[in-house]
């Protein structure tokens, strides 16, 4: 069975940081594209980073230069390193999974609450 179980999210002040976490399990993680998507109340769901087999990442303009994802194939775990947070980043956050040769992500999890306010 494909898990993916994000944790890490939580409250923090405008300009602090979170790192978030997806570990997976049920699958050959290292052959997953991975991504983070985050939706917020009454808005679109919005794919702020992913990262290829290969390492390679891309950004939503929104997150880009703050946000830094990762992944440690060994562990099968995936990482959002969340920095200079803003109020507009408050939102759930979701990792999901494709296989690299699949174009749409065919696995997701519960999602991580991310709340940024003073």
């Amino acid at each position: 069975e494909v898990r993916l179980v994000e944790s890490g999210g939580g409250l923090v002040q405008p300009g602090g940081s979170l790192r978030l976490s997806c570990a997976a399990s049920g699958f050959t993680f290292s052959n997953y594209a991975m991504s983070w998507v985050r939706q917020a109340p009454g808005k679109q769901r919005e794919e702020i980073a992913s990262i290829e087999t290969n390492n390679l990442t891309t950004y939503a303009d929104s997150v880009k230069g703050r946000f830094t994802i990762s992944r440690d194939n060994a562990e099968a775990t995936l990482y959002l390193q969340m920095n200079s947070l803003k109020p507009e980043d408050t939102a759930m956050y979701y990792c999901a999974a494709r296989p690299w040769y699949r174009s749409s992500y065919t696995n997701w999890g519960q999602g991580t609450q991310v709340t940024v306010s003073s």
